[in-house]
């Protein structure tokens, strides 16, 4: 799988770095009247597709020179006039986003100019200066990486259950994250990673439920402390995943022994989602007055979807992080919502599933993912107001499960208690999905890419605990 995600990005740019807007609102140059690569096309691919296009990087080639590039004219040409490279989703007329992955029309123009008017080098003396990546980490030197203890054996065929590992991160104060970048060991076999967050106030009161469970007693005190609201509520048909569909399942006794003996199931206590790692998804940079908390003495929890590729591998999967100066103004957290009741019907072209949550308390919404597997098509997020009022806050019309993006919002979303967030997908489970495993059957929630999800991962911050976001970026 992928294998097939690389042969896709014939042109990408470099996903999520900064989540700063390179997107068609942004200037451009304008169209040369004989665009050569020197002057006019190699400042765009340099801005926006070399972090990935260069050797060493996911990207199947480089673009780092007219040599590398020129071969793949005719594809850079085909893609950017077609509008899927660089790679976005969103439909422009629902919100604006800070990470728009689109070329202005300027520029698009001029590699189009540039791709059907010769390819001609021009003058190497107009080159800007090459850029130069100082770390394997996109985002620059890391502050802390946090890796894998062991080098995980993946077979070479055969289902792979969801594998999790735990990273002792040993750190002795609270610290905030403001980036984080997660690098496979093998891209090849890695699907995707969910990284957790068990702080020692998760472990110790699991320890206490435990001791509970075990003796009948309460805590000191629990009788009579009410259990805190959520921030949101999801309908508990929605939120629930039928038994035996669940991540980290058991596998039978002749999987478990064609995998080997290094299996390793979910830990019986998760955390907060911290970050992750999906196709399209790299980097995740938080704005600046804002961070993600990482207590002392947190223990990261690496959530492993593999993926066998035809031959045996080994990973060694490990995250990057880069820590704000100081305490943000905003938390922001990491959540998801689903249907995990979701059934598609064999042969079905146009399958609706529906999620929808309701805000307990005032939050500012950040950012949303949309997540499903092959038979995905698109997606709808709409909020409903207390009032009655409703708005359409992204629109995903060609969902690409090759490239799954983190839509950050360029204005993020004040929204009331009592709000609704109501998420749609619609599913292709038709002949006419040539990603579809088997149209002759019914899919149901699971785990692996033949099977399907509707999965939603949202960041956001409590208002009623926080102050504002920093001014100018409320709606």
């Amino acid at each position: 799988m992928m294998r097939r995600i690389v042969a896709l990005a014939a042109l990408c740019v470099m996903v999520g770095l900064a989540y700063t807007s390179v997107g068609a609102q942004s200037g451009g140059r304008a169209p040369a009247a004989t665009a050569t690569f020197s002057k006019d096309v190699a400042p765009i691919l340099y801005k926006n597709c070399t972090n990935c296009h260069r050797p060493g990087e996911v990207a199947p080639m480089s673009l780092l020179t007219f040599k590398d590039a020129r071969p793949w004219v005719k594809s850079i040409s085909t893609r950017v006039a077609a509008g899927t490279m660089p790679p976005w989703h969103a439909d422009p007329a629902h919100g604006e986003f800070l990470n728009d992955r689109r070329l202005s029309e300027a520029d698009r123009k001029t590699v189009l100019a540039w791709a059907t008017g010769g390819a001609a080098e021009g003058n190497p003396a107009d080159l800007p200066p090459t850029p130069t990546y100082s770390t394997e980490w996109l985002m620059g030197q890391p502050d802390a990486i946090f890796s894998m203890r062991e080098d995980y054996a993946i077979p070479a065929t055969g289902e792979i259950a969801y594998q999790y590992f735990e990273i002792p991160t040993n750190l002795t104060e609270d610290k905030w994250v403001q980036s984080l970048e997660v690098r496979a060991g093998d891209p090849a076999v890695l699907h995707h990673v969910i990284v957790y967050a068990r702080t020692p106030a998760i472990e110790a009161a699991m320890t206490t439920a435990a001791a509970a469970m075990l003796t009948g007693a309460r805590p000191n005190g629990a009788q009579d402390r009410p259990r805190p609201t959520p921030p949101f509520s999801l309908p508990e048909a929605m939120g629930r995943i039928p038994a035996g569909q669940t991540g980290g399942r058991p596998l039978p006794p002749d999987q478990r022994k064609a995998l080997g003996p290094n299996d390793r199931p979910a830990p019986r206590m998760m955390g907060p989602m911290l970050g992750g790692f999906a196709p399209g998804q790299f980097v995740r940079t938080y704005q600046d007055g804002t961070a993600i908390k990482m207590a002392a003495g947190t223990t990261l929890i690496f959530q492993m979807h593999y993926t066998a590729t035809g031959k045996a591998s080994k990973d060694r999967t490990k995250i990057a992080v880069k820590y704000a100066p100081r305490a943000p103004q905003t938390e922001v957290r990491m959540a998801s919502f689903i249907n995990g009741g979701l059934h598609i019907p064999a042969g079905d072209p146009n399958y609706r599933v529906d999620s929808e949550l309701t805000l307990n308390q005032p939050m500012t919404l950040w950012s949303l993912l949309p997540h499903t597997h092959v038979r995905g098509k698109r997606w709808e997020y709409t909020v409903t107001y207390p009032d009655g009022r409703s708005d359409i806050v992204l629109a995903v019309p060609n969902y690409d499960f090759n490239w799954q993006t983190d839509y950050v919002f360029k204005q993020p979303l004040k929204l009331p208690a009592g709000a609704k967030l109501h998420a749609t997908a619609w599913y292709d489970n038709s002949p006419a999905n040539k990603s579809n495993p088997d149209p002759k059957k019914d899919v149901w929630w699971g785990d692996q890419t033949w099977e399907e999800m509707m999965f939603t991962s949202m960041i956001f911050s409590l208002d009623a605990a926080q102050t504002s976001p920093t001014a100018g970026r409320e709606k």
